[in-house]
């Protein structure tokens, strides 16, 4: 299986040069790759001491940081390097002030894997949730590396389970040792035979947490709020868009929205914006305008939806219409604020849990957004309970990045 794996990676190595010609997301995936060797020799010298962190994309190196800066303070005679799979990820934090050098992880051939250790030299090496390389694990393995998982995640369809995932099986092998979310992981992987698992929670709830000791201001979101009631839509995909542009165009003028869509193409963009009839502004337009006469805001570029949730309402987080599912809802949790979100969760613990517990209110339709969105309107004592239950979920999951610094 493992001669299979590797031919599998080198058709996909050829393959990819192919289809980046058409794809400009590919294409940003191949040519980020060019130069990664080249730029570990000018950034890493021989004689420096390193530690690696790799996070498939974004998400995972938002939860992962604050174990990178813990680990940063720590070892403060060490660099950090810090790689991502995906152009999503390292596009965005390319320019991260955390690392020493931020590079697109190599394909996974045993070249590679060889090269780029043998350049990186890693001391501690760290694999925020998933993403299992075989052939980087064994050379880690091979080079006696100390190798952790953090707020790592096993479910009964990885690989690992399978009977013909024996080659999977034993990469895990490179593994000190396994910090885990929940029990039900920390059971998975002792199933097959790895003792070495840590249940520390997620990291994530760290990191949502910090967010509320930083400066979340944005003078032109409380502009633009004016102080009315203000319901925030984060992460909209077109599925979301089409239930929540006619709640919109039927609302009171004394409610204010803000849309932070996920794809911020043009035309997209400029769709959405010609779909609602209230006054309507866009992010890029907004410079000289009276930010207070608008009714909908539209947040046409990436980074600050973070910070904005700090002026809502109510959150709808999106994705739920669609696969993989939903989008952060911890984020807007953090904040004390109520969480709408659309059908298709089951995939995300956070939003499970908080759906139980009643943070989260779910959705399949226009109607039922009219209902939800209307009764925490109506009842300010639901309005403000629902927000505290979000923001009490935060506060008693949080402590993973201590748990995992104090057992390293």
């Amino acid at each position: 299986m493992l001669f299979l794996y590797n031919l599998v990676i080198s058709i996909a190595v050829f393959v990819l040069k192919i289809i980046a010609v058409f794809s400009p997301k590919i294409k940003l995936f191949t040519d980020g790759r060019k130069n990664v060797f080249t730029l570990l020799k000018e950034k890493i010298k021989p004689e420096d001491k390193t530690i690696w962190f790799h996070a498939a994309s974004l998400g995972e190196y938002e939860q992962g940081l604050p174990v990178i800066e813990k680990i940063k303070e720590k070892y403060t005679a060490h660099k950090i390097i810090v790689t991502f799979f995906s152009p999503s990820g390292y596009e965005v934090r390319k320019n991260n002030i955390v690392a020493d050098v931020t590079l697109y992880l190599p394909l996974d051939t045993k070249k590679n894997a060889k090269k780029f250790l043998k350049l990186a030299h890693p001391e501690l090496a760290f694999f925020i949730k998933y993403e299992f390389w075989p052939n980087y694990l064994q050379e880690l393995k091979t080079n006696n590396t100390p190798t952790y998982l953090i707020s790592g995640i096993f479910r009964d369809n990885q690989l690992f389970f399978k009977w013909y995932g024996g080659f999977y099986r034993k990469a895990l092998e490179t593994f000190t040792c396994f910090f885990v979310q929940n029990q039900y992981s920390k059971d998975k992987i002792e199933s097959i035979g790895f003792n070495n698992v840590i249940v520390s929670g997620d990291t994530r709830f760290d990191r949502v947490d910090a967010i509320l000791e930083r400066d979340n201001s944005l003078d032109f979101i409380a502009a633009f709020k004016n102080n009315q009631t203000t319901i925030i839509i984060g992460s909209s995909w077109p599925k979301d868009e089409a239930l929540i542009i006619e709640y919109i165009n039927q609302s009171s003028d004394t409610i204010k929205f803000i849309i932070a869509p996920h794809n911020i193409k043009s035309e997209q963009i400029e769709n959405l914006k010609n779909a609602i009839s209230k006054k309507t502004i866009l992010f890029s337009e907004k410079e000289d305008k009276l930010l207070p006469d608008y009714n909908v805001f539209i947040i046409d570029t990436v980074g600050m939806l973070t910070k904005i949730y700090s002026y809502g309402t109510i959150a709808y987080v999106g994705g739920g219409f669609g696969n993989p599912g939903i989008h952060n809802v911890l984020e807007p949790a953090t904040f004390g604020i109520p969480i709408v979100i659309g059908p298709n969760y089951s995939n995300f613990a956070e939003a499970i849990e908080l759906a139980n517990i009643g943070g989260c209110m779910v959705i399949s339709n226009k109607e039922e957004l009219k209902q939800t969105f209307d009764r925490l309107l109506s009842d300010e004592n639901l309005l403000i309970n629902t927000g505290k239950i979000c923001k009490s979920y935060i506060q008693e999951n949080k402590g993973a990045t201590n748990t995992i610094i104090k057992a390293i």
